[in-house]
Order: structure tokens, then sequence, then C-alpha cells
């Protein structure tokens, strides 16, 4: 009813009446325009992807790097060197497979691409989106784009930064028998690497989830903030699976930003229900 109800209100905006056919092509450019938009990224990374691999990529396996330096003079000041220095790790990789190094070549230069393109592609989404909202709902939204954007990248820097570091130390000193090597393939640490930045950057949109959920009826702040606690048990649940260190410290920099999502989608969810005038049966509150 949600989908039919926005396609409604969308035809409503739109010069004359559109039928479902013709909403699937307007979206059909919309998503093309986007592809064309992330290959344009991929080629520009696909001509610097080894100075890429090299920068950027295994930057986070070095203990020089920024934030793992940045991270070992906060763990002296906090007296907690031991969870924030990180050891000396030989990070060695191999590939076992002859196309291995050639699909990691494209894999990068698309994730990347994605990554540039981000802003652009959630721009084509609004501009489908937008005809069906009202004159009132389009001032509420102003700066909805920078907003995620900025949400995108902030989870994406957190990630690299910050999770990333502590996942390489991690792995890389555990130690099951002093009989196996660690040496792992890059196309594994690649596939890491990316769920734990790009990953991160979807999981930091959960206030325009919510948003969306709201907007449509689905949930209503009443509800969030009854589910308050188990939210956060969840949250704490994901941040365990994210970091793959055990120290309540490495918990907690992961608990903290994604518990601090979970209010502002509160906030977000309050002010769209008194603007809608909301009153939701008891069982959905």
């Amino acid at each position: 009813m949600a989908l039919l109800d926005f396609l409604n209100k969308r035809s409503k905006s739109a010069e004359g009446e559109m039928s479902f056919i013709d909403h699937l092509e307007v979206l059909r450019w919309h998503l093309i325009r986007s592809v064309i938009a992330i290959l344009i990224g991929a080629i520009v990374i696909f001509a610097f992807v080894r100075e890429i691999v090299d920068a950027i990529i295994f930057a986070p396996t070095r203990t020089d790097f920024i934030s793992s330096q940045w991270l070992c003079s906060l763990g002296k000041k906090l007296h907690i060197e031991d969870a924030l220095c990180f050891d000396q790790v030989n990070a060695q990789f191999l590939e076992t497979t002859m196309t291995g190094q050639f699909i990691s070549h494209f894999t990068v230069s698309f994730v990347g691409g994605f990554v540039i393109a981000f802003p652009y592609i959630f721009w084509e989404f609004w501009r489908f989106v937008k005809p069906a909202l009202s004159e009132k709902e389009l001032r509420k939204t102003r700066g909805i784009i920078f907003s995620v954007s900025m949400l995108f990248f902030l989870g994406v820097a957190f990630g690299y930064f910050i999770l990333t570091p502590f996942m390489v130390n991690f792995y890389f000193n555990y130690k099951l028998s002093s009989q196996i090597t660690i040496m792992p393939s890059f196309s594994d640490y690649l596939e890491n690497l990316i769920y734990t930045t790009v990953g991160i950057g979807v999981l930091f949109q959960m206030p325009l989830l919510v948003m969306i959920l709201t907007q449509i009826g689905i949930v209503t702040a009443k509800f969030l903030r009854k589910y308050r606690r188990h939210a956060f048990v969840l949250i704490l649940i994901a941040a365990a699976i994210i970091t793959p260190s055990t120290d309540p410290f490495s918990l907690t920099i992961v608990t903290i930003p994604l518990y601090l999502l979970y209010e502002a989608s509160i906030i977000v969810a309050t002010r769209i229900n008194k603007r809608q005038n909301i009153d939701k049966p008891e069982e959905w509150s």
C-alpha cells in the first residue's frame, strides 16, 4: 500500500497521469545515469589502482598509519597503551589463483567508483522520490543530499581509520598454533576492508532509513523509545561482530557512534511524527 501511495503521489506531481510502466521507465534512467557515474569513477580509480593499493588499501597494515599513531598517543595519555598501541605486523599477502590480482583490480576500481559517485547516486534517487513530496515536506528535507553524503563518508572514514587498524592488528597477531603461518590472500583482505568501510558507511544511513519508515507509518518515535534497551543490546552484538578484538575499549568505540545514530533516528522520527500529528494505536507504540 505504501508503494502504491507513493506512486499515486508521484503521478499527481508529474505532468499528466503516469502508469506503473512509466514510473519504471523513469526509474530505469535514474539507474542508468547512476551506473554511468560509477563507471566514470571506476575508470579514474582503474588508471591509478596500483598507487591506490599501495598508498590507501595497504596503509592500515602499517604501524606508521596516521590513525594508528594517533590512537597510540591517545592510549599513552589514558594509560591504556595495551589496547591502543598496535604491535608491528608483517602483513604479507598472496594470491593462489592466476586471476586473483586481475579481479581485485576491477573490484578496487568499481568499489572506489561507487564511493566517489555516492553523492550523485543519492541525488538521482532523490530526483525520483522528490515529485511525490509536498512543498512542506520538501522544505523539511532541504540539505538531505549533503547530510546523507556526509553520513556515508563519515562511516567510511570511521571504518577505514578506526576499525580497520584494529582488525588487521587482531587477526595478524592472533595465534591458534605456532605452526600456523598467517598469510591471507589479498582478495580476503580486500573483502574485509570493503565490508568494514563501505559497510559501515551504509550502516551510518540509519537515520535516513528511520525517516523513510516513519514517513510511511511503519515505525514511530514512541516505538523507537520503547525498545531503546533492546536496540542497545542489538547494537552491542553488532559491534562485537564488527570488531574482531574483544577488549572493552574496542567495543566501546564501535558501540558509541552506532548508538548515537539510533538516538539521532529517534529525534528524526519525533520531528516527523509531530509534523504528521501521528497518534498510533497502543500495539504500535
